[in-house]
Protein backbone atom coordinates (compact mmCIF):
# COMPACT_ATOMS: atom_id res chain seq x y z
CA UNK A 1 0.00 0.00 0.00
CA UNK A 2 1.20 3.51 -0.81
CA UNK A 3 1.79 6.02 1.97
CA UNK A 4 -0.21 8.88 0.47
CA UNK A 5 -2.66 9.58 -2.34
CA UNK A 6 -3.35 13.19 -3.37
CA UNK A 7 -6.14 14.04 -5.79
CA UNK A 8 -6.67 17.36 -7.52
CA UNK A 9 -8.87 18.48 -10.38
CA UNK A 10 -6.08 20.90 -11.27
CA UNK A 11 -2.87 18.87 -11.15
CA UNK A 12 -0.11 20.60 -13.10
CA UNK A 13 1.78 17.87 -14.93
CA UNK A 14 4.55 18.06 -17.55
CA UNK A 15 1.96 17.77 -20.33
CA UNK A 16 -0.35 20.42 -18.87
CA UNK A 17 -3.09 20.81 -16.29
CA UNK A 18 -5.68 18.07 -15.75
CA UNK A 19 -7.46 16.11 -13.01
CA UNK A 20 -5.14 13.51 -11.54
CA UNK A 21 -4.32 11.34 -8.54
CA UNK A 22 -0.71 11.18 -7.37
CA UNK A 23 0.50 8.18 -5.37
CA UNK A 24 3.46 8.42 -3.00
CA UNK A 25 5.54 5.72 -1.33
CA UNK A 26 8.82 6.08 0.57
CA UNK A 27 9.09 9.71 -0.43
CA UNK A 28 8.82 9.15 -4.19
CA UNK A 29 5.98 9.47 -6.69
CA UNK A 30 4.94 5.95 -7.65
CA UNK A 31 2.03 6.67 -10.01
CA UNK A 32 0.11 9.48 -11.66
CA UNK A 33 -3.42 8.27 -12.39
CA UNK A 34 -6.78 9.62 -13.43
CA UNK A 35 -8.52 11.63 -10.74
CA UNK A 36 -11.02 8.90 -9.89
CA UNK A 37 -8.36 6.20 -9.75
CA UNK A 38 -5.27 5.72 -7.65
CA UNK A 39 -4.09 2.76 -5.60
CA UNK A 40 -5.14 2.44 -1.94
CA UNK A 41 -2.98 4.45 0.44
CA UNK A 42 -2.55 4.81 4.17
CA UNK A 43 -3.63 8.45 3.88
CA UNK A 44 -5.46 10.35 1.18
CA UNK A 45 -6.13 14.01 0.43
CA UNK A 46 -8.67 15.37 -2.05
CA UNK A 47 -7.82 18.95 -2.97
CA UNK A 48 -10.83 19.37 -5.24
CA UNK A 49 -10.25 22.53 -7.29
CA UNK A 50 -7.13 23.55 -5.37
CA UNK A 51 -4.19 23.06 -7.74
CA UNK A 52 -1.47 20.49 -7.13
CA UNK A 53 1.95 21.71 -8.26
CA UNK A 54 5.43 20.25 -8.11
CA UNK A 55 7.51 21.94 -5.44
CA UNK A 56 9.25 25.06 -6.70
CA UNK A 57 13.01 25.05 -7.22
CA UNK A 58 14.66 28.39 -6.41
CA UNK A 59 18.22 28.38 -7.68
CA UNK A 60 19.05 31.93 -6.54
CA UNK A 61 18.94 32.34 -2.75
CA UNK A 62 21.41 34.13 -0.46
CA UNK A 63 21.22 32.34 2.89
CA UNK A 64 24.32 34.17 4.24
CA UNK A 65 25.17 31.53 6.85
CA UNK A 66 27.77 31.05 8.31
CA UNK A 67 29.31 34.40 9.06
CA UNK A 68 26.39 36.73 8.38
CA UNK A 69 23.62 34.74 10.04
CA UNK A 70 22.28 37.99 11.48
CA UNK A 71 21.24 38.75 7.87
CA UNK A 72 19.52 35.38 7.28
CA UNK A 73 20.17 31.71 8.03
CA UNK A 74 19.28 28.20 6.92
CA UNK A 75 16.51 27.75 9.49
CA UNK A 76 14.71 31.00 8.65
CA UNK A 77 15.31 30.94 4.90
CA UNK A 78 14.13 27.36 4.45
CA UNK A 79 11.09 27.95 6.66
CA UNK A 80 10.14 30.87 4.40
CA UNK A 81 10.78 28.69 1.36
CA UNK A 82 8.43 25.96 2.62
CA UNK A 83 5.71 28.52 3.34
CA UNK A 84 6.05 29.76 -0.23
CA UNK A 85 5.90 26.36 -1.94
CA UNK A 86 9.66 26.15 -2.53
CA UNK A 87 10.90 22.65 -1.73
CA UNK A 88 14.43 23.00 -3.11
CA UNK A 89 16.72 26.01 -2.99
CA UNK A 90 20.29 26.51 -4.10
CA UNK A 91 22.43 28.72 -1.89
CA UNK A 92 24.66 31.39 -3.40
CA UNK A 93 28.37 31.28 -2.50
CA UNK A 94 28.71 34.87 -1.28
CA UNK A 95 27.59 36.96 1.68
CA UNK A 96 28.51 34.05 3.93
CA UNK A 97 31.88 34.08 5.69
CA UNK A 98 33.81 32.32 4.36
CA UNK A 99 32.42 32.46 0.83
CA UNK A 100 32.11 29.07 -0.90
CA UNK A 101 35.28 29.32 -2.98
CA UNK A 102 37.23 26.27 -1.77
CA UNK A 103 36.50 22.84 -0.25
CA UNK A 104 37.03 24.03 3.33
CA UNK A 105 34.44 26.76 2.89
CA UNK A 106 31.98 24.29 1.35
CA UNK A 107 32.47 22.02 4.36
CA UNK A 108 31.75 24.95 6.71
CA UNK A 109 28.62 25.79 4.72
CA UNK A 110 27.32 22.22 4.89
CA UNK A 111 28.04 21.99 8.60
CA UNK A 112 26.06 25.18 9.19
CA UNK A 113 23.13 23.84 7.16
CA UNK A 114 23.06 20.27 8.47
CA UNK A 115 19.94 19.63 10.55
CA UNK A 116 18.65 23.19 10.13
CA UNK A 117 16.77 22.96 6.83
CA UNK A 118 13.03 22.69 6.29
CA UNK A 119 13.52 22.00 2.56
CA UNK A 120 16.27 20.49 0.42
CA UNK A 121 19.33 22.67 -0.20
CA UNK A 122 22.05 22.58 -2.82
CA UNK A 123 25.10 24.80 -3.15
CA UNK A 124 26.76 26.91 -5.81
CA UNK A 125 30.52 27.36 -5.72
CA UNK A 126 32.24 30.64 -6.47
CA UNK A 127 34.78 31.66 -9.11
CA UNK A 128 36.90 34.55 -7.87
CA UNK A 129 40.42 35.81 -8.62
CA UNK A 130 43.00 33.31 -7.41
CA UNK A 131 40.82 30.22 -6.92
CA UNK A 132 41.12 28.64 -10.36
CA UNK A 133 42.72 25.52 -8.85
CA UNK A 134 39.78 25.10 -6.46
CA UNK A 135 37.07 24.85 -9.12
CA UNK A 136 37.52 21.19 -10.06
CA UNK A 137 37.75 20.04 -6.41
CA UNK A 138 34.53 21.93 -5.63
CA UNK A 139 32.88 20.30 -8.66
CA UNK A 140 34.04 16.88 -7.48
CA UNK A 141 32.54 17.61 -4.05
CA UNK A 142 29.12 18.19 -5.61
CA UNK A 143 28.52 21.92 -6.07
CA UNK A 144 25.96 22.51 -8.81
CA UNK A 145 27.94 25.16 -10.68
CA UNK A 146 29.98 28.32 -10.19
CA UNK A 147 28.98 31.93 -9.72
CA UNK A 148 31.12 34.84 -10.79
CA UNK A 149 30.73 38.61 -11.02
CA UNK A 150 31.69 40.88 -13.88
CA UNK A 151 31.39 43.90 -11.54
CA UNK A 152 31.75 44.60 -7.82
CA UNK A 153 29.75 42.10 -5.75
CA UNK A 154 29.14 44.43 -2.81
CA UNK A 155 31.28 42.35 -0.42
CA UNK A 156 35.09 42.52 -0.49
CA UNK A 157 35.68 38.80 0.05
CA UNK A 158 34.02 37.93 -3.29
CA UNK A 159 35.72 40.14 -5.90
CA UNK A 160 34.81 40.21 -9.61
CA UNK A 161 36.74 38.51 -12.38
CA UNK A 162 38.62 40.52 -14.96
CA UNK A 163 38.07 39.63 -18.60
CA UNK A 164 41.13 37.37 -18.67
CA UNK A 165 40.25 35.78 -15.33
CA UNK A 166 36.74 35.10 -16.61
CA UNK A 167 38.12 33.49 -19.76
CA UNK A 168 40.38 31.24 -17.67
CA UNK A 169 37.54 30.28 -15.31
CA UNK A 170 35.18 29.54 -18.20
CA UNK A 171 37.82 27.37 -19.86
CA UNK A 172 38.47 25.44 -16.66
CA UNK A 173 34.78 24.92 -15.91
CA UNK A 174 34.18 23.78 -19.50
CA UNK A 175 36.95 21.20 -19.14
CA UNK A 176 34.86 19.21 -16.64
CA UNK A 177 31.44 19.97 -18.11
CA UNK A 178 30.43 22.43 -15.42
CA UNK A 179 28.01 25.35 -15.39
CA UNK A 180 28.93 28.99 -14.81
CA UNK A 181 26.34 31.53 -13.64
CA UNK A 182 27.16 35.19 -14.09
CA UNK A 183 26.17 38.48 -12.50
CA UNK A 184 26.45 40.39 -15.76
CA UNK A 185 26.98 44.13 -15.43
CA UNK A 186 29.93 45.81 -17.16
CA UNK A 187 31.83 47.85 -14.54
CA UNK A 188 32.93 50.36 -17.16
CA UNK A 189 29.28 51.37 -17.65
CA UNK A 190 28.53 51.76 -13.92
CA UNK A 191 29.04 54.91 -11.87
CA UNK A 192 28.39 56.09 -8.30
CA UNK A 193 24.87 57.52 -7.92
CA UNK A 194 24.83 61.31 -8.16
CA UNK A 195 22.22 61.51 -5.40
CA UNK A 196 20.17 59.45 -2.98
CA UNK A 197 16.96 59.10 -4.97
CA UNK A 198 15.84 56.21 -7.14
CA UNK A 199 16.27 58.07 -10.47
CA UNK A 200 19.93 58.70 -9.63
CA UNK A 201 20.45 55.08 -8.61
CA UNK A 202 18.81 53.82 -11.80
CA UNK A 203 20.92 56.11 -13.95
CA UNK A 204 24.07 54.80 -12.25
CA UNK A 205 23.36 51.25 -13.47
CA UNK A 206 22.08 51.67 -17.05
CA UNK A 207 20.72 48.89 -19.22
CA UNK A 208 23.82 49.20 -21.40
CA UNK A 209 25.89 47.78 -18.52
CA UNK A 210 23.91 44.55 -18.70
CA UNK A 211 23.89 44.38 -22.48
CA UNK A 212 27.66 44.79 -22.73
CA UNK A 213 28.32 42.20 -20.03
CA UNK A 214 25.94 39.66 -21.57
CA UNK A 215 27.62 40.17 -24.94
CA UNK A 216 30.96 39.38 -23.28
CA UNK A 217 29.60 36.22 -21.64
CA UNK A 218 28.20 35.04 -24.98
CA UNK A 219 31.54 35.62 -26.73
CA UNK A 220 33.42 33.72 -24.02
CA UNK A 221 30.89 30.87 -24.08
CA UNK A 222 31.42 30.57 -27.83
CA UNK A 223 35.20 30.64 -27.36
CA UNK A 224 35.42 28.17 -24.46
CA UNK A 225 32.35 25.98 -24.94
CA UNK A 226 31.22 26.48 -21.35
CA UNK A 227 27.55 26.32 -20.35
CA UNK A 228 26.72 29.82 -19.15
CA UNK A 229 23.67 31.24 -17.41
CA UNK A 230 22.84 34.93 -16.97
CA UNK A 231 21.55 35.76 -13.52
CA UNK A 232 18.69 38.15 -12.60
CA UNK A 233 18.22 39.71 -16.04
CA UNK A 234 16.60 43.13 -15.67
CA UNK A 235 17.38 44.86 -18.98
CA UNK A 236 15.17 43.80 -21.89
CA UNK A 237 17.86 45.03 -24.28
CA UNK A 238 19.72 41.79 -23.54
CA UNK A 239 17.01 39.72 -25.22
CA UNK A 240 18.37 40.34 -28.72
CA UNK A 241 21.79 39.16 -27.57
CA UNK A 242 20.25 36.00 -26.12
CA UNK A 243 18.26 35.40 -29.30
CA UNK A 244 21.45 35.60 -31.35
CA UNK A 245 23.19 33.20 -28.99
CA UNK A 246 20.33 30.74 -29.23
CA UNK A 247 20.28 31.03 -33.00
CA UNK A 248 23.98 30.17 -33.03
CA UNK A 249 23.34 27.12 -30.84
CA UNK A 250 25.35 28.42 -27.91
CA UNK A 251 24.65 26.96 -24.43
CA UNK A 252 23.64 30.30 -22.87
CA UNK A 253 20.47 30.67 -20.79
CA UNK A 254 18.99 33.39 -18.59
CA UNK A 255 16.71 33.97 -15.63
CA UNK A 256 14.73 36.89 -14.29
CA UNK A 257 13.10 37.60 -10.94
CA UNK A 258 9.62 38.38 -9.59
CA UNK A 259 10.53 42.01 -8.85
CA UNK A 260 11.60 42.69 -12.43
CA UNK A 261 8.35 41.18 -13.71
CA UNK A 262 6.00 43.00 -11.35
CA UNK A 263 7.52 46.24 -10.04
CA UNK A 264 8.55 49.40 -11.88
CA UNK A 265 10.99 52.23 -11.26
CA UNK A 266 8.12 54.62 -10.60
CA UNK A 267 6.97 52.50 -7.66
CA UNK A 268 10.34 52.51 -5.90
CA UNK A 269 9.35 54.65 -2.94
CA UNK A 270 11.70 53.07 -0.39
CA UNK A 271 14.95 51.14 -0.19
CA UNK A 272 13.12 47.80 0.05
CA UNK A 273 12.99 48.18 -3.77
CA UNK A 274 16.76 48.52 -4.18
CA UNK A 275 18.53 45.69 -5.98
CA UNK A 276 21.33 45.26 -8.50
CA UNK A 277 20.71 45.30 -11.39
CA UNK A 278 17.87 47.74 -10.74
CA UNK A 279 14.14 47.55 -11.32
CA UNK A 280 13.46 49.44 -14.56
CA UNK A 281 10.46 50.97 -16.33
CA UNK A 282 7.07 49.52 -17.23
CA UNK A 283 7.84 49.10 -20.95
CA UNK A 284 11.01 47.18 -20.08
CA UNK A 285 8.98 44.98 -17.71
CA UNK A 286 6.54 43.99 -20.46
CA UNK A 287 9.42 43.06 -22.76
CA UNK A 288 10.74 40.72 -20.08
CA UNK A 289 7.35 38.98 -20.06
CA UNK A 290 7.66 38.63 -23.83
CA UNK A 291 11.13 37.17 -23.35
CA UNK A 292 9.63 34.53 -21.07
CA UNK A 293 6.89 33.75 -23.56
CA UNK A 294 9.49 33.42 -26.34
CA UNK A 295 11.71 31.15 -24.26
CA UNK A 296 14.67 33.55 -24.24
CA UNK A 297 14.34 33.68 -20.46
CA UNK A 298 13.86 30.19 -19.04
CA UNK A 299 13.70 30.60 -15.26
CA UNK A 300 12.03 32.84 -12.70
CA UNK A 301 13.85 32.73 -9.35
CA UNK A 302 13.81 35.14 -6.44
CA UNK A 303 17.39 36.34 -5.87
CA UNK A 304 16.34 36.45 -2.21
CA UNK A 305 19.07 38.72 -0.82
CA UNK A 306 18.23 39.88 2.71
CA UNK A 307 20.23 41.90 5.20
CA UNK A 308 19.66 43.51 8.57
CA UNK A 309 17.12 46.36 8.69
CA UNK A 310 19.94 48.76 9.57
CA UNK A 311 21.64 48.07 6.22
CA UNK A 312 18.40 48.86 4.39
CA UNK A 313 18.14 52.28 6.03
CA UNK A 314 19.41 55.45 4.41
CA UNK A 315 18.88 56.25 0.75
CA UNK A 316 19.31 54.53 -2.60
CA UNK A 317 22.98 55.51 -2.74
CA UNK A 318 23.91 53.86 0.56
CA UNK A 319 21.39 51.08 1.37
CA UNK A 320 22.13 47.40 0.75
CA UNK A 321 20.78 46.20 -2.58
CA UNK A 322 18.59 43.12 -2.36
CA UNK A 323 14.91 42.13 -2.49
CA UNK A 324 13.57 39.51 -0.07
CA UNK A 325 10.75 37.50 -1.65
CA UNK A 326 11.45 33.81 -1.07
CA UNK A 327 8.06 33.23 0.57
CA UNK A 328 6.12 35.40 -1.89
CA UNK A 329 7.55 34.50 -5.29
CA UNK A 330 4.77 32.16 -6.40
CA UNK A 331 1.76 34.40 -5.68
CA UNK A 332 3.62 37.49 -6.91
CA UNK A 333 4.42 35.87 -10.26
CA UNK A 334 1.04 34.15 -10.60
CA UNK A 335 -0.83 37.40 -9.92
CA UNK A 336 0.99 39.15 -12.75
CA UNK A 337 1.08 36.13 -15.08
CA UNK A 338 -2.67 35.51 -15.04
CA UNK A 339 -3.30 39.21 -15.74
CA UNK A 340 -1.31 38.72 -18.94
CA UNK A 341 -3.08 35.52 -19.97
CA UNK A 342 -0.41 33.04 -18.89
CA UNK A 343 -1.38 29.63 -17.53
CA UNK A 344 -0.43 28.00 -14.28
CA UNK A 345 1.57 25.32 -16.08
CA UNK A 346 3.74 28.06 -17.61
CA UNK A 347 4.49 29.44 -14.15
CA UNK A 348 5.41 25.93 -13.01
CA UNK A 349 7.76 25.56 -15.97
CA UNK A 350 9.50 28.85 -15.13
CA UNK A 351 9.69 28.31 -11.37
CA UNK A 352 10.12 24.53 -10.99
CA UNK A 353 10.93 22.57 -14.12
CA UNK A 354 13.45 24.95 -15.73
CA UNK A 355 15.42 25.80 -12.57
CA UNK A 356 15.65 22.09 -11.70
CA UNK A 357 16.97 21.39 -15.19
CA UNK A 358 19.41 24.31 -15.06
CA UNK A 359 21.09 23.10 -11.88
CA UNK A 360 20.57 19.40 -12.72
CA UNK A 361 18.96 18.90 -9.33
CA UNK A 362 18.07 15.20 -9.25
CA UNK A 363 14.44 14.06 -9.02
CA UNK A 364 12.97 17.56 -8.80
CA UNK A 365 10.91 19.87 -10.97
CA UNK A 366 7.86 17.87 -11.99
CA UNK A 367 5.06 15.54 -10.93
CA UNK A 368 6.68 12.51 -12.56
CA UNK A 369 6.93 8.88 -11.47
CA UNK A 370 10.26 8.40 -9.74
CA UNK A 371 10.66 12.01 -8.69
CA UNK A 372 10.69 13.06 -5.07
CA UNK A 373 7.14 13.71 -3.84
CA UNK A 374 7.78 17.43 -3.41
CA UNK A 375 4.29 18.87 -3.91
CA UNK A 376 2.32 22.03 -3.27
CA UNK A 377 -1.39 22.65 -2.76
CA UNK A 378 -1.95 26.08 -4.30
CA UNK A 379 -5.29 27.90 -4.31
CA UNK A 380 -4.97 29.94 -7.53
CA UNK A 381 -8.05 32.12 -6.98
CA UNK A 382 -7.58 32.92 -3.29
CA UNK A 383 -6.39 36.42 -2.45
CA UNK A 384 -3.97 37.49 0.25
CA UNK A 385 -2.62 40.80 1.46
CA UNK A 386 1.09 40.82 2.20
CA UNK A 387 1.65 41.28 5.92
CA UNK A 388 5.32 41.40 6.96
CA UNK A 389 4.38 39.83 10.30
CA UNK A 390 3.44 36.64 8.43
CA UNK A 391 6.81 36.30 6.68
CA UNK A 392 9.30 33.74 7.95
CA UNK A 393 12.62 35.07 6.70
CA UNK A 394 14.69 36.64 9.44
CA UNK A 395 13.97 40.30 8.69
CA UNK A 396 10.50 40.82 7.14
CA UNK A 397 11.44 43.72 4.88
CA UNK A 398 9.62 43.54 1.54
CA UNK A 399 8.60 45.89 -1.27
CA UNK A 400 5.33 43.93 -1.50
CA UNK A 401 4.06 45.06 1.90
CA UNK A 402 0.33 45.79 1.74
CA UNK A 403 -0.14 44.46 -1.79
CA UNK A 404 -3.06 42.18 -2.55
CA UNK A 405 -1.94 39.07 -4.42
CA UNK A 406 -3.84 36.23 -6.03
CA UNK A 407 -2.92 32.67 -5.17
CA UNK A 408 -2.11 31.13 -1.80
CA UNK A 409 0.04 28.18 -0.79
CA UNK A 410 -2.06 25.93 1.45
CA UNK A 411 0.22 22.93 2.01
CA UNK A 412 3.77 22.02 1.04
CA UNK A 413 4.93 18.40 1.05
CA UNK A 414 8.60 17.40 1.06
CA UNK A 415 9.03 13.80 -0.07
CA UNK A 416 5.42 13.16 0.85
CA UNK A 417 5.63 14.56 4.37
CA UNK A 418 4.87 18.03 5.67
CA UNK A 419 7.65 20.46 4.81
CA UNK A 420 9.23 22.03 7.85
CA UNK A 421 11.85 19.50 8.80
CA UNK A 422 14.05 16.84 7.29
CA UNK A 423 15.49 18.90 4.48
CA UNK A 424 18.45 17.22 2.82
CA UNK A 425 21.72 18.67 1.55
CA UNK A 426 21.99 17.98 -2.18
CA UNK A 427 25.05 17.21 -4.26
CA UNK A 428 25.49 17.22 -7.99
CA UNK A 429 25.10 13.74 -9.41
CA UNK A 430 27.03 12.37 -12.36
CA UNK A 431 30.58 12.89 -13.63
Amino acid sequence: MDDLLIRSRRAVLPDGERPAAVSVRDGRITAVSDYAEGAPAAASVDLGDVALLPGLVDTHVHVNEPGRTEWEGFATATRAAAAGGVTTLVDMPLNSLPPTVDPAALKAKREAARGACAVDVGFWGGAVPGNLAELRPLHDLGVLGFKCFASDSGVPEFPPLSHEEMRAAFREIASFGGLVIVHAEDPAALSPPSGGGYPEFLASRPASAEVRAVQRVVRLAEETGVRAHILHLSAAGCLDVLAEARGAGLPVTAETCPHYLTLTAGEAVGTAFKCCPPIRGAANRELLWQGLADGLISCVVTDHSPCTPELKRGDFATAWGGVSSLQLGLPVVWTAARERGHRLDEVVRWMSEAPAALAAVPRKGGIVVGNDADLVAFAPDETLTVDPAALHHRHPVTPYEGRTLTGAVQTTWLRGGPAGGGGRLLRREGP
